[in-house]
């Protein structure tokens, strides 16, 4: 199935920070002639609301549903025309609009360096960036009036975290839902990579998405992100960990967050990262 490109250059921090031209850079880098992929444009999708919603705590609560529906647009018409969608963030925040747009019952293969579980209260930042593992297993406050959450806890798998360093994230470490499979770095180096993402891409039979913040990286290897987190994994653990996710017949599409252009003027992270990224999905 062939890709097609989308851009939802999300900041949920509302300062345009460099996440916000990750999308434009790896564009840049040539990922869409790497992926022979189909352009799907620009969504409107940007924050510049800094303010926190006192009834949520979230930064830009509004711009956040606003962003959210964009994106699940975009995201509902490239699937509409038999494409699988790869959405460039921006933030993980992203998210929200993404499930928003698939059947229920679709899983998450959530890739990142935090689990992304606070809540609008506990979160320092109120960035959505802080929370939207929580607000998505309806942990969070309800942005969009749903009985159900948009994925199930127990159709998440929580992927390359690392240990907390602090009092807040050791709260949130304690926040994450017992439903949630984990698969910290520490564990997913001791298995093997390829391993791991072979074991889930074949543990189920559902349709499944797969999210990569950049940040499940090792900042010596990938520091041009927003937060950096000591102890992740290497270009090559990567490749061989999401290769099997990408090959998988349940894959619904992808997500790529939290590349700071501003941190790479010259490229050369934008451009491994498209090199990764096209050998893991192209097969």
């Amino acid at each position: 199935m062939r890709w097609t490109v989308l851009d939802a250059a999300l900041d949920s921090s509302g300062r345009s920070r460099g996440e916000e031209r990750g999308p434009r850079a790896l564009r840049a880098a040539g990922l869409l002639a790497a992926l022979d992929a189909d352009d799907g444009g620009v969504l409107d999708a940007r924050i510049d609301d800094a303010a926190r919603d006192p009834a949520t705590g979230l930064i830009g609560a509004e711009q956040v549903r606003r962003a959210a529906r964009a994106i699940a647009s975009g995201v509902a018409a490239v699937r509409a025309a038999g494409r699988r969608p790869l959405v460039l963030g921006g933030d993980c925040t992203l998210l929200l609009g993404v499930f928003l747009a698939l059947p229920p019952g679709s899983g998450l293969w959530f890739l990142d360096g935090h689990p992304d579980f606070s809540d609008g209260f506990g979160s320092a930042t109120g960035e959505g960036a802080d929370m939207e593992l929580s607000l998505l297993t309806g942990h969070g406050p309800d942005l969009f009036d749903r009985v159900a959450p948009l994925v199930a806890p127990e159709l998440v798998r929580l992927v390359g975290h690392r240990p907390p360093g602090d009092e807040e994230a050791r709260r949130e470490a304690e926040r994450v839902d017992p439903r949630i499979p984990q698969v910290p770095a520490v564990e997913l180096r001791r298995r093997g990579a390829g391993r791991v993402g072979r074991e889930l891409a074949a543990e189920g039979t559902g349709p499944a998405w797969l999210h990569l913040d950049v940040d499940v990286l090792d900042p010596a290897v990938l520091p041009a992100v927003t937060y950096p987190e000591p102890g992740g994994l290497d270009w090559a653990e990567l490749l061989t960990l999401i290769g099997p996710l990408a090959r998988s017949g349940r894959l619904l599409g992808a997500s790529v967050a939290d590349l700071d252009a501003d941190a790479d003027p010259d490229g050369r992270y934008a451009r491994r990262l498209v090199e990764v990224l096209a050998a893991a999905l192209t097969h």
